[in-house]
Order: structure tokens, then sequence, then C-alpha cells
């Protein structure tokens, strides 16, 4: 295994962190905040480390897939850590583990919280915990691609690693150029967003933090109530918002260069908002009798939808109180998630349609032996490699979740409440039902199932492989065989 590249890459992103710890300084000078200097220290120690870890170059700019795995899952886990100390230095968290889990929901873009009140804490504070959404939206890794040339050819085993979906393609021949173009659009997107927000009559600081948080579908937000006390018209930019952020980015490309047709037909997209528009419906002829205007049944019914299927977390409603078929209807959603190539989680809609499409082929295949069936997405084949990686994260997946659902409830919760809290962290959603409610929070859960909801969040960002790599033997006897020849020499 090429250990230099990964303590090499662990180093820049130490380095790029320590950089992005220096904006919440900036707010903290703005507002005069004296906790900002929790931040600089922090950073300080990200600079440090991440310099010595960078002195050494590589011995080799080449390393494969097993490489990406654990240079991705070291690096969110390193990030995490890291992010989180500003919270346990300033005391505005004063428990390390609640701490870390604040900002592994913050950096996975899960939403979960344990904070009962957010808005008495500090300006510096609140800007890091929903800008950590738009860190981990897009990626880190996938940042650094795009600013610092690494390994060559090896970059599409990062980009593999992190990337949310089944597969990732190269939107152009050169991954640091698609990883350009794809921050671009997360950027410019962005923009957008605090635009049409302060146009509302929100604050430019409270627009920034909904935005980011809302670009990176994760949920934190800066009033205890989320956005209920918002206007109508802000709840309809962020939910229209959340929607264009959970759709493949890839879509967006085609859309700047001119294939505007190319990009609405993807089949991804068109079951996407097929999906979203079925839900709508559904829950909102259940709730609707129970509002005096049907406006705003159908606003927080857009919202909500928007908001769980996107993997947001963000409410309007307690919609813990709704109806049980509408309850059901978010959970399924939970699962669903967001399109391959977004900020969103869950499972992504084109491993459904990949699993649907499977299902049927093997139905056709027992009435017609001999018949052979390609399975196709947008008139391609799918690749035999692409199918068989479905089917196995789908197994991977439920396994994970039973276990996880198991574990967590030796705290004694109710299923509801365990079943859902891991729905909830492992599809980077956040608010779930009963205990876990969007008028909840986590704090409750002991420390051990804190621990194992922040593998689930992380599990779930990096599609499972990468961090079960981190517990493959294998791979560490490999690494301590490097070392033993090293230093034998």
């Amino acid at each position: 295994m090429n250990s230099s590249i990964v303590r090499y890459t662990l180093g820049q992103v130490l380095k790029i962190e320590a950089v992005l710890l220096l904006l919440p300084c900036i707010v903290a000078l703005i507002y005069s905040e004296s906790k900002g200097i929790c931040f600089l220290v922090v950073a300080a120690i990200c600079a440090f480390l991440g310099f010595g870890m960078t002195i050494l170059k590589p011995e080799s700019n080449l390393f494969y897939l097993k490489e990406g795995c654990i240079i991705t899952s070291l690096c969110w886990i390193f990030l995490s850590f890291f992010g989180a100390l500003p919270f346990y230095l300033s005391g505005e968290i004063p428990s390390l583990t609640d701490a870390l889990f604040e900002t592994v929901s913050g950096f996975t873009t899960t939403g979960a919280s344990i904070l009962s009140e957010v808005e008495s804490l500090s300006k510096c504070i609140t800007f890091w915990r929903c800008f950590t959404h738009w860190i981990g939206g897009m990626g880190v890794l996938v940042f650094l691609l795009a600013i610092i040339p690494i390994g060559g050819g090896s970059q599409i085993n990062i980009m593999k690693a992190e990337s949310p979906g089944p597969s990732v393609g190269k939107l152009v021949p050169k991954i640091r150029s698609t990883a350009r173009i794809l921050y671009i659009i997360y950027f410019v997107l962005t923009v957008l967003e605090i635009i049409f927000l302060m146009a509302g009559g929100m604050s430019l600081f409270i627009s920034i933090c909904t935005a980011t948080a809302t670009a990176g579908t994760g949920g934190f937000g800066v009033m205890n109530d989320s956005l209920a006390g918002f206007s109508p018209y802000i709840q309809w930019v962020v939910t229209i918002f959340m929607i264009l952020f959970g759709v493949n980015f890839n879509a967006y490309y085609l859309i700047v260069f001119n294939q505007v047709r190319k990009a609405i037909t993807m089949e991804e997209v068109v079951h996407y908002f097929a999906i979203i528009l079925v839900a709508i419906a559904i829950i909102f002829t259940r709730i609707a009798g129970s509002y005096a205007h049907a406006a705003d049944a159908l606003r927080d019914t857009a919202f909500q939808v928007a908001s769980i299927i996107t993997t947001t977390g963000f409410s309007t409603v307690d919609f813990d109180k709704w109806p049980a078929v509408c309850q059901t209807v978010l959970v399924f959603l939970m699962f669903i998630g967001a399109c391959a190539g977004s900020t969103g989680g869950g499972i992504k809609v084109s491993r459904l349609i990949i699993l649907r499409k499977t299902i049927i082929k093997e139905m056709i295949s027992y009435v017609h032996p001999k018949s052979i069936k390609k399975i196709k997405m947008d008139d391609k084949p799918v690749e035999h490699e692409v199918v068989r990686a479905t089917n196995v994260f789908f197994i991977t997946f439920v396994i994970i979740f039973s276990v996880s659902v198991l574990l967590v409830s030796i705290d004694g919760n109710d299923l509801v409440t365990n079943f859902t809290a891991v729905a909830a962290t492992i599809n980077n959603i956040g608010p779930g039902l009963s205990k876990v409610g969007p008028a909840l929070n986590y704090g409750h859960f002991s420390i051990f199932s804190k621990y194992v909801l922040m593998f689930d969040m992380i599990a779930g960002r990096l599609e499972l492989f990468p961090l079960l790599m981190l517990f493959h033997p294998e791979l560490w006897k490999e690494l301590f065989a490097h070392y033993i020849r090293k230093f034998s020499k």
C-alpha cells in the first residue's frame, strides 16, 4: 500500500481545514466575539500538522482504489475531530463526544443535533456549525482535487470513494477540471440562494448560514424552530433550492453547455421529480383538511418532502404529529434519497432504478430462460460491475442498518425512535420520528449509541465501503509489512 500518499493527502486536508477555520475567526472579529480565538488555535494546530505531514513528497503518486478509500475515510475522521475542537474549547458544547457528534453530523451533512437550544450560540460557532455542511456537501477531497494536483491519473479513485452515487464519471477528460466544474456549479447555486433569501428580508449572516446548510443538504439552522418562523417566501425559496441541490450535478453541466433536453430527460432526474410530486400529492390530500388555507398545507408538504428526500433535514412543522400514512411516506423518502452526483444522501434514486430493472430482468428470465436482456439507463447499457456493486451495496446497507438498530436499542428507547434515528443518520437526514422528531434532538442517547450513530453518518456519507475498508485486516497486514520492510533496510 502507498502509505506515503495517504500521509501526504491527510496533510493537505489539514492545511485546507486550517484555512477554512479562519473564516469563523473573521466572523468573530466582525461581531467582537472572544471565542474566535478557539478557531485560531485549532487552525494553528492543523497548519502545523499539515505542513509537517507534507514536507516529504510521496514516494509514488500512483495509488489504487484501496488507497483512495483509506484516504477518504481518514480524511473525514481527521476533519471531524479537528473541526469539533472549537465547539469543545469554547465551552459551547462541553462534552467532547457531543462536540464530535455535532461536527460529524455537520460535515456528513446529516443535521442530527445534540443541541436543544441554538439561538444562544455565538455567531462564530453558529457560522462554523452551518458552514461544515457546505464543506462536506460536495466533499473536501473533491475541493482538494480542484486546487492541488494529486496522484496523476489515480485521482479518479478519490472521486469514486468520496462522491455519492453508484458510479463516478468524468464531465471532462481531466479529473481536476471535473472537480473545478462541480465546485463552480456548487458555489454559483449557493450564491444565488443567498441573493434570493436576502431579497425576502433575511439578514446577510442568516442567509449565508441557511444557504450553506441548504447547499450541503445538511439542515443545521440558526433558530430553534428551524425555518418555521420565517415567511412563506423564504420557505418556498429554501424548498426550491433543496430540490435543486438534490439533482445530479451532471444535469447542470449539460444545461450550461446547451444540452437542456438531454439534462431534463435524464432517467434519474425524471424519476426524482416524479417521486417528489407523488409524495406531495399523497401527503397533501391527507393533511389539507387540517389547515385553514390549502396554500399553507401545500407549502408545508412540499417543504418537508423536499427536505426529507434531499436529506436536508430542515423543518417548518412537526411532522411527527402528521397521520401515520404521511409519516410512512416520509420514512420511504428517507431511504430513497436524492440523485447520485448530488449533495444529498440516501440510497440514491439511480440505485433504486437499477434494482427495479434487475428484478424485472430476473422475472423475465424465469418466463424466457434463454432471453438475454441488458439493463439500460438513458439508453446506455449498465455494466455488470455496476449492477453487482449496486446489489452488494444494498445488502451491506441492510446489514449495517439492522446491526445499528440492534446496538442503539440497548439504550431502551422505543422501536420507532431507534429505527428512524438510524435511518436518519445512515441516510444523512437528521430528524426522525418519536424521540428524534423535528422538535427534539439526539442529546438523550448514551455515549455508546452516539458513536454508533456517528459511524452510520460517516458510512452513509461515504457510501459504506470506504469506511468499512478501515476494518479490513488485510490492509493493516499490508501496512504493517510495509513499515517492517522500510525500517529493516
